[in-house]
């Protein structure tokens, strides 16, 4: 069974199959790419929740960076937010974000 929360008629924030979690990319509001990936985890933490999981299970992570120079910026916020011992298979890579603005999307899969 297929289950999806938040659905609109483009995306589902969360689908949960089989005891996994796929979250929607999630970007964040700042002017630096520490405050947005700041908000970016909290908003991930908050999916987790929703889906009935957590930081402890996230399986795969995908970061994507407008400009990989802000990959060390990006990186201390994030070993900082990860559970120790409990980091997840993860990709980083450069691309061009839905706004000029954005400077991080972070797309989570995680057991439920």
């Amino acid at each position: 069974m297929i289950e999806r929360i938040d659905t609109s008629a483009r995306v589902s924030k969360i689908v949960k199959h089989n005891g996994v979690a796929y979250l929607c990319g999630q970007v964040g509001e700042g002017t630096t790419v520490a405050a947005q990936t700041r908000d970016c985890l909290s908003s991930v933490d908050a999916l987790l929740t929703k889906a009935g999981s957590s930081r402890d299970q996230m399986l795969q992570v995908v970061i994507w960076l407008a400009d990989m120079a802000d990959f060390a910026e990006m990186n201390e916020v994030w070993d900082a937010w990860v559970p120790t011992g409990q980091a997840p298979a993860r990709a980083c890579g450069e691309a061009k974000l839905a706004r000029p603005t954005l400077k991080v999307e972070i797309i989570v899969t995680a057991a439920c």
